[in-house]
């Protein structure tokens, strides 16, 4: 049982340290501003439930996959996210109030709202560091439930942390300076995974 434990302190702590002030994070603000947060919670299970097994049992693979290739995938990923992040925010009505933002995300519906959350985190999380690490855990201790479960459990504290920051958010920022907040990360990321996917 001990070496269980091991195994799930060392994939939850390296996981939710690498995380917290990662991508991730700056997504599911980004998400919880246009969606629901039981649907951006919903998505983020399922996407971090299989990216979890996927590093613990099949991780290996993403060895295969050119590094750059990976990169340039990311860099268009986000670059294109920012632009529609930016354009969203100029056709915002900058004296929106608070109550007519959360209708709109209230008019979204929850299984589109939680696919799109899935698809844009499982794809984000692909090749990212905690996967690695995962990966180098699960490894290590030969325990690859112990560090599936660390490594699921991490991704959620994070996520869970980026919701209750985005609520707040939401209720004393305007949506679209969080759009354009999030638009300006967005581009910081692309132009470092570009860099990477070039050098």
């Amino acid at each position: 049982m001990g070496h269980w434990l091991l195994a799930f302190v060392s994939a939850y702590g390296a996981v939710f340290l690498l995380e917290l002030p990662d991508k991730t994070t700056a997504l599911t603000l980004v998400l919880s501003g246009r969606f629901r947060s039981r649907a951006v919670l919903l998505g983020a299970g399922l996407a971090f439930a299989l990216q979890a097994v996927i590093a613990v049992s099949l991780g290996s693979a993403i060895t295969l996959l050119p590094e750059r290739v990976v990169a340039a995938a990311i860099a268009v990923l986000f670059g294109v996210g920012a632009f529609l992040l930016l354009r969203e925010s100029l056709e915002s009505d900058t004296g929106e109030a608070d109550g007519a933002s959360a209708t709109r995300r209230d008019a979204t519906p929850f299984v589109r709202a939680a696919t799109i959350s899935f698809g844009t985190l499982f794809l984000t999380e692909w090749g990212d560091a905690s996967q690695i690490t995962a990966i180098g855990v699960a490894a290590r201790y030969a325990s690859p439930v112990a560090v599936g479960i660390g490594t699921f459990l991490a991704l959620m504290s994070v996520t869970v942390l980026a919701l209750l920051v985005g609520r707040k958010l939401r209720a004393k920022v305007p949506a679209h300076v969080i759009q354009r907040g999030a638009a300006a990360v967005f581009t910081v990321f692309a132009v470092f995974a570009l860099w990477q996917a070039i050098f």
